[in-house]
């Protein structure tokens, strides 16, 4: 028997995923070029990459676990169907198929313009502050476990004896793990345990917590500070082009319109005189947590009531790192390596993000 189903039909109207859709399908439509210049113009039919994208943002949102579960849930769920614009009668494409496009996405990155095509969509929805912004960071357990840590010359050093480490004494200068030479062992604090770890830091405008930047770096003691100015660097050389375009196309160029000073809301581990140092000659104001003793935030700067709002609003990073962490989940990475990492982690921040606009764009 011949039986035709219409997808969109059974999908009820107020389903929370139709404007989560809506969004993604007119992002998408911008990188367009990028795709182009992926993928050769002969050659065996592929698998659009707006439809592997799509199903990554699946996996965030629904917290899938693995790329193989996904794809057998993808033959029986129509819901899945009907976000990739697959027919019932279309086979579901392999698992493997992730892995080999993972590297032509990190060629092209595609993840990386994907997650600024969706913060500049949330800009000309007049939904980021262009004024007041909080940085944070946090670990990424890596996918391998402490025993895989061990010496980088392994020249007289006993192989059976590898999980007896106790009373060993090791460093990243002198070990690295043999399952991801690139995680770095690390704790977050006294008393915790050290692990080998990334580290994830974001850039968070304060008006409705959406990430405008992030970064995946290795785990050290100063990786926060610096990625947090790489960050804030770039987010000053986007606003400074485009105040010049606002004034280019302005009738008199002559007039300019005085514009607040940016401000950066941080903990007190970006309590440090170089870091406040150079946040000040990027012509950003440093509201970071003082420190009880020997702080470099001083008085001009903790004495306005902006300083206390921004205290209050820094805490919206540590929402966006629990829904990274719990439903995105990323508290561990699935990967090997830094860049595989990063994308699965920037895939995460893109999906909270297009969450955010859908319902802020809903209830607008």
């Amino acid at each position: 028997m011949l039986g035709m189903v219409n997808l969109e039909t059974r999908v009820p109207a107020d389903h929370p995923l139709r404007p989560v859709k809506q969004l993604v399908d007119q992002t998408l439509a911008e990188l367009d070029p990028v795709f182009e210049r992926m993928y050769a113009g002969g050659g065996r039919s592929s698998i659009p990459p707006e439809r592997l994208l799509k199903a990554l943002l699946l996996m965030a949102l629904f917290s899938i676990r693995s790329e193989r579960l996904f794809c057998e849930q993808l033959a029986y769920n129509m819901l899945f169907l009907w976000f990739l614009d697959m027919q019932l009668s279309e086979q579901p494409f392999d698992a493997t198929t992730f892995t080999k496009n993972r590297q032509r996405f990190e060629e092209h990155d595609v993840l990386r313009r994907f997650f600024e095509v969706v913060v500049e969509r949330a800009r000309r929805d007049n939904l980021l502050s262009s004024d007041q912004f909080s940085v944070d960071g946090t670990l990424i357990e890596a996918w391998g476990s402490n025993k895989s840590f061990r010496p980088r010359d392994e020249e007289g050093y006993d192989p059976r004896a590898f999980a007896q480490f106790r009373g060993e004494k090791r460093s990243n200068e002198t070990h690295e793990s043999k399952t991801d030479p690139d995680s770095k062992l690390y704790r977050k604090g006294n008393g915790q345990p050290a692990k080998l770890s990334h580290m994830a830091h974001i850039l968070v405008e304060n008006d409705n917590g959406l990430v405008v930047d992030a970064e995946v770096t290795a785990a050290t003691g100063t990786a926060e500070r610096e990625a947090a100015l790489t960050m804030l660097q770039r987010q000053m050389k986007r606003r400074a082009g485009r105040t010049a375009q606002k004034r280019a196309r302005r009738k008199s160029p002559g007039s300019k319109k005085r514009r607040s000073r940016p401000s950066l809301a941080a903990d007190k581990a970006y309590d440090t005189r170089d870091f406040i140092r150079q946040c000040r000659s990027l012509g950003v104001t440093p509201h970071v947590a003082s420190k009880r003793r020997h702080s470099a935030v001083d008085r001009r700067t903790t004495r306005h009531a902006s300083y206390r709002q921004s205290q209050r609003a820094r805490l919206l990073t540590e929402k966006v790192f629990g829904w990274t962490k719990a439903p995105g989940r990323c508290r561990r990475s699935r990967f090997r390596g830094r860049p595989a990492t990063s994308q699965s982690i920037l895939i995460a921040f893109t999906a909270h993000n297009i969450i955010r606009i859908a319902k802020l764009n809903a209830s607008a």
